[in-house]
C-alpha cells in the first residue's frame, strides 16, 4: 500500500500548485520517508485528498518522473526510483547526498600529491603559478558499484591531510572540522565521452558518456577553498536544479 504523504498547499502563493506538491513529494524522497522502490501514491487519490485537480497533480508527477525520482512501469504503477542519486542545488558534497539518501558511501583514494603543480588550478585558488597544491584523487562508489572520479586541488595547507579520514568521510566534512567552511561555489555541469581509464574505473562500456560538474568553492568572505572536477556515471547520476524567474 502506498504511503500518504502530509503535503500542505498554500492557495494564496504565487508557486504553483503543482510545483508546491512536485517539490513537497521530492522532499519525502530526498529525505527517505519514500524509499527507493516503495509504491506511490496514485494521481486519483491524491487529487481527491488534496483537492486539487487531476491535470495539477499528473503535471507534478510527471516533473518528478522527469526528475528521476519516480518510475512509471504498467502494469505495476508509480514507484520510487532506484539508484539514481539526485545532487540538488545546495552546496553538499557526493558523500552528503548519499548519506542523505540513506546509502553508504565507498570511497577508494587514487592519488594524493601534496606537490602538485597546475597553473590552472592555482589561478582559480588565487595563488602563484608555481605554488604546490594539494591533488586528490577518489573512487566513490555505493553497493551498486563505481559512481563517481573526484579530482580536487586544494591549497598547500591541507598537505597533512588524513588518508584514513578520506576514505571514512567526505571532504567537505573534514574542511569544516578544521573551521573551513564552503559557502558558495560556481558549478559547471556537461557531459564528454568516458576516457579509458575512467571507462575501467567505473566499469562502462566503450562509448558510454560520463556526466561532469567543476566547481569553485569559496568560503563567507569569498575566499577559495577548493576547485574540483569530477565525474560521474550517467546512469547513477542526475543533477536536480530549480529555476526561477526574475
Amino acid at each position: 500500500m502506498a504511503t500518504q504523504i502530509q503535503v500542505t498547499i498554500d492557495r494564496n502563493s504565487p508557486v504553483p500548485l503543482y510545483h508546491q506538491l512536485a517539490e513537497q513529494l521530492a522532499a519525502a524522497i530526498d529525505t527517505g520517508v519514500l524509499k527507493p522502490g516503495d509504491a506511490f501514491e496514485n494521481e486519483l487519490s491524491l487529487a481527491d485528498r488534496l483537492d486539487l485537480s487531476r491535470p495539477t497533480v499528473r503535471r507534478a508527477i510527471v516533473e518528478l518522473v522527469t526528475r528521476g525520482l519516480l518510475v512509471r512501469r504498467r502494469g505495476i504503477g508509480t514507484t520510487v526510483a532506484n539508484e539514481v542519486i539526485h545532487r540538488r542545488n545546495e552546496l553538499t558534497s557526493l558523500y552528503d547526498d548519499l548519506r542523505r539518501n540513506g546509502r553508504e558511501p565507498l570511497t577508494e583514494v587514487l592519488e594524493f600529491n601534496a606537490d602538485f603543480v597546475d597553473r590552472r588550478a592555482s589561478g582559480i585558488l588565487g595563488l602563484e603559478p608555481d605554488t604546490p597544491l594539494v591533488y586528490l584523487e577518489r573512487l566513490r562508489s555505493v553497493a551498486e558499484g563505481p559512481m563517481s572520479i573526484l579530482r580536487n586541488w586544494l591549497p598547500p595547507m591541507w598537505a597533512d591531510l588524513d588518508l584514513g579520514e578520506l576514505t571514512n568521510q567526505g571532504l567537505y566534512n573534514m574542511m569544516r572540522a578544521r573551521g573551513v567552511v564552503p559557502a558558495v561555489a560556481h558549478q559547471t555541469i556537461g557531459a564528454r565521452p568516458a576516457e579509458p581509464d575512467e571507462r575501467k574505473l567505473l566499469g562502462l562500456d566503450k562509448n558510454d558518456p560520463v556526466l561532469t560538474m567543476s566547481r569553485r568553492a569559496y568560503d563567507s568572505s569569498g575566499a577559495p577553498v577548493e576547485f574540483g572536477d569530477h565525474c560521474y556515471r550517467y546512469d547513477r547520476y542526475l543533477f536536480d536544479i530549480t529555476v526561477y524567474a526574475s
